[in-house]
């Protein structure tokens, strides 16, 4: 009896505990969100004579020091308030994380209405209402202040003597246009920040906001544009033609905002579907050219109108110089999988501590294909099931997948290969718990010992349908081989799995031998409720043939330098980007309030008429790198020692893999099949030629009550399939989409 109730007080005080956890986190986040409101209403506020002549007054006041002179106000309603939510989203993400996620992720068709599609085929792409809710929002935001920026200077309108009124007007509304560029310039690089607190916090991944990236980059270039095309039309209106050649001292510079344009134009023309897509060389190449841009930009307007865009700058310098330590490091590439279809698949070593999720995603260099080149792809393993093992798939379509594949196709000895790698960068559980989601479950039995039963259950969708064209089946591998892990492991249910892939020819069925690993330790797909429909376009009956299609397997020595893929910043991770990023913004804040107070008040006497604004502006930009560097360096090779000791480990337990491969089961289907999770996947499999799948006739014909929909692939197989989902047809249908591409 006494341990009975020892038990039970025991079970009570661990469900107070998660639940005291889940309280904290839910008010850390509400805090956020109110930090972030208040950010947002200083940009809206920013504009009114409210604010230029009762707070801004008051506030530089209280704020102007001989540390920091006027940049003290700046820092402390710009900078402060975006750089504590990034800290604090860190220590947020860093107890989610341990605390699990426990929450009910139940269905709201509320909530679901809104993520619907309700732009499919215009020039934005897909767009939800959520997506199409806030940006208009945002574009609301920018037009008030716009508006207001020009009501309250005509109001206050001075002309001058040799001006006319349009004129006047005229250099006031280019001032206000380069304001509103540099407001759209604070939200620039968020959405590029891959190692950064804030996209996890809503919900986002870096992929996943590309398009908002791309939507505020040419925002950004058009106000720019009409800013210096408005001030060339104001000098050449009034005969000052000789302003564009100078470099004011202690004012706007005019010679690098003219460079600073001239870079954007470069970068921004080949920015365009068109050429992003088919020179995508040009793109990569041409799209460094932001460095230019942003250096210029900040001689130009100066380190005070910097300092309000500060926080994207200095988290998206802090993320890239992360980047650049990991890419320095060598991964070891196990093996690689040669698809008949000239499809690859590249096998990483990955330390058995390291967790991802599905639909992950990692960048890739191969020094001896091209030294600057990155590319990403989506992971296709799972970490669960293959816990030393990380794998990609390419297919060989573009001149930089073409030399790899001509490299390891020549591949003659069984040396290492050299492989970078940035990432994987993982969706936040909310994520992928749209599709896969686990509750807790505690069992009470009275009169009895009590037992805490944690069953992972889904409870979200009862079906997922993923339709893919092409390459675009390689972020539902890694989904699909999620399911194996947790019916043939953990032995729970699993949604009904529905897998449509078209592809052009035959030669690309061996794309499905993919859904098993190559570690070969999936013994069992009985428990997996999975359903395959491939089409093969171009080819009207499968060919007829007794030729056995070969997938070759290449495996390579590792080198003494080759480490196994690990966690850039150690096992926890946000913990350690949070001290990196407080500890360099602190750091920041004391050098350049020293350098302030000892260097430059002593000759400025925070007048602003002095000392050279470009000067400054390079010095603070200077003091900024050198926190960030150091910073992450000291973290960085901290956790470098705990991963070389890792390798040790893992390359002394490496598994051996295959030196050959088994034909494609696709193409000998009369023939013994050689193990039973190949024979599941053939009797899984339906294969039809010489059509398109009726996308709209097969999701309709789904009567299950909630239906998980994604899609990945060609452009037009996406707005297709979002078209059906947001047609209103069936409202038990629930559209992703997986792509770079928008």
């Amino acid at each position: 009896m006494n341990s009975n109730r020892a038990a039970s007080t025991s079970s009570l005080q661990s469900s107070m505990h998660d639940i005291h956890k889940a309280m904290v986190l839910k008010l850390m986040k509400i805090f956020l969100v109110l930090v972030f409101a208040g950010w947002i209403f200083v940009w809206t506020i920013k504009p009114t004579n409210t604010f230029r002549n009762t707070w801004s007054p008051k506030l530089n006041a209280d704020t102007n020091s001989t540390y920091f002179g006027r940049l003290g106000t700046t820092i402390l309603i710009y900078a402060f308030p975006i750089m504590f939510i990034a800290v604090l989203g860190c220590i947020y993400l860093h107890l989610h994380e341990k605390n699990g996620d426990k929450k009910n992720h139940g269905f709201s068709s509320s909530l679901a209405a809104w993520k619907r599609p309700v732009l499919v085929r215009g020039p934005l792409g897909v767009v939800s209402g959520i997506e199409l809710t806030f940006s208009l929002m945002f574009l609301a935001l920018l037009v008030w202040c716009f508006t207001t920026y020009l009501k309250v200077s005509f109001a206050n309108l001075k002309v001058h003597h040799s001006e006319k009124v349009w004129q006047a007007k005229l250099d006031s509304a280019a001032l206000r246009l380069g304001l509103i560029g540099n407001l759209c310039c604070a939200f620039l690089f968020f959405p590029v920040t891959r190692c950064s607190s804030l996209l996890p916090l809503v919900g986002l991944t870096s992929e996943s906001s590309i398009k908002y990236h791309i939507w505020l980059g040419h925002i950004v270039m058009v106000l720019f544009t009409a800013h210096g095309v408005c001030y060339f039309i104001f000098w050449a209106s009034t005969n000052q033609l000789d302003e564009m050649i100078k470099w004011s001292k202690t004012d706007i510079a005019h010679v690098p905002g003219e460079l600073a344009l001239l870079s954007g134009f470069i970068l921004w023309a080949t920015t365009f579907p068109r050429i992003r897509r088919n020179m995508f060389e040009l793109f990569y190449y041409a799209h460094h050219l932001y460095i230019a841009f942003f250096f210029f930009f900040m001689l130009h307007v100066g380190i005070s109108f910097i300092c309000q865009i500060l926080p994207g700058i200095f988290l998206f310098m802090v993320d890239r110089y992360l980047r650049f330590l990991q890419s320095r490091t060598k991964v070891h590439l196990v093996s690689a999988r040669l698809l008949p279809s000239e499809g690859i698949e590249l096998n990483f070593s990955k330390n058995p501590g390291f967790s991802y999720k599905p639909l992950s995603t990692i960048f890739i260099n191969v020094p001896s294909v091209s030294h600057l080149e990155w590319h990403p792809f989506t992971v296709s393993s799972s970490s669960n099931l293959e816990p030393q093992r990380l794998s990609v798939i390419m297919k060989k379509e573009g001149s930089w997948t073409q030399k790899l594949y001509r490299t390891l196709s020549e591949h003659a000895t069984l040396d290492g290969l050299d492989v970078s790698v940035e990432g994987p960068y993982s969706p936040i559980s909310e994520n992928f718990s749209r599709f896969i989601y686990y509750k807790h479950i505690y069992s009470l039995k009275i009169n009895r010992s009590i037992s805490v039963l944690k069953i992972l259950c889904f409870c979200r969708y009862e079906s997922l349908v993923m339709i893919s064209g092409g390459s675009g089946i390689t972020p539902f591998i890694s989904i699909i081989r999620e399911f194996i892990h947790q019916s043939n492991t953990l032995n729970i249910p699993t949604p009904n799995l529905l897998l449509i892939c078209a592809f052009k020819n035959s030669m690309d069925l061996p794309m499905l031998d993919l859904l098993l690993p190559v570690s070969g330790n999936v013994s069992d797909l009985s428990h997996l409720n999975l359903k395959i429909e491939a089409y093969v376009t171009r080819e009207k009956e499968a060919p007829i043939s007794d030729e056995q299609i070969m997938i070759r397997t290449i495996c390579f020595k590792p080198k003494p330098s080759h480490m196994p893929i690990s966690p850039v910043l150690g096992p926890n991770s946000w913990l350690c980007l949070a001290i990196i990023i407080s500890t360099s913004f602190v750091a920041f804040l004391l050098l350049i309030g020293i350098l302030q107070r000892f260097y430059i008040y002593p000759i400025d006497k925070n007048t602003g008429h002095i000392y050279s604004l470009s000067s400054m502006t390079v010095l603070h930009l200077f003091v900024m790198c050198l926190c960030i560097v150091v910073a992450c360096s000291i973290l960085f090779l901290k956790n470098k020692r705990g991963n070389m000791k890792a390798a040790k480990q893992i390359n002394s337990l490496d598994l051996p893999i295959p030196m050959t491969s088994p034909s494609s089961w696709y193409h000998c289907s009369d023939k013994e099949v050689e193990s039973l999770p190949q024979e599941s996947l053939v009797e899984a499999t339906n294969v039809h030629y010489g059509r398109r799948p009726d996308l709209k006739m097969i999701l309709l014909a789904i009567d299950d009550e909630n239906v998980g929909v994604m899609a990945s692939g060609p452009t037009g197989l996406r707005h297709q399939t979002a078209s059906i989902c947001s047609s209103g047809m069936a409202d038990n249908l629930h559209y992703e989409s997986i792509s770079f591409n928008w």
